[in-house]
């Protein structure tokens, strides 16, 4: 058996796509249009990891209400520099839920409320501010 992909329902693919790849970083690797359907999906995965597993992103033409998405869970991604990601992050108008306090991991939200855990690689960095003293922002 082998991981294939996380289906996600997005409510804006234009937004979700500016978050996942913009922003996060993701990067498209292929995409399905079904007109008779009314539906899209696009393929993402993070730089070399397409073989390791996809988030498929799943725009229904036709609008739906998908409520909060809290019933999801979280989707996680290792980073190299935790601090890093969630400045870069900041500074593109994501809001980060849960800071990264421990130098461990942090959570931020997609534009449809799919909760994204990020945990840095390997050991924890050393705690430090802004991020030490800033308090959660949302539901995560």
């Amino acid at each position: 058996m082998r991981y294939l992909h996380t289906m996600l329902r997005v409510r804006d693919l234009d937004a979700a796509l500016d978050f996942f790849c913009a922003k996060l970083g993701l990067v498209e690797t292929r995409r399905k249009v079904n007109e008779k359907g009314r539906y899209t999906l696009v393929f993402l995965a993070a730089p070399g990891d397409a073989d390791r597993g996809e988030v498929e992103l799943t725009w229904n033409w036709d609008p739906e209400d998908y409520g909060s998405a809290r019933n999801f869970g979280h989707l996680a991604y290792a980073v190299d520099d935790l601090y890093a990601t969630c400045q870069r992050l900041l500074d593109a108008g994501v809001t980060i839920n849960r800071p990264p306090r421990d130098g461990h991991m942090a959570f931020v939200r997609s534009p449809d409320l799919i909760s994204i855990e990020l945990l840095q690689k390997g050991d924890a960095l050393p705690p430090r501010e802004p991020w030490t003293s800033m308090p959660n922002e949302g539901s995560w």
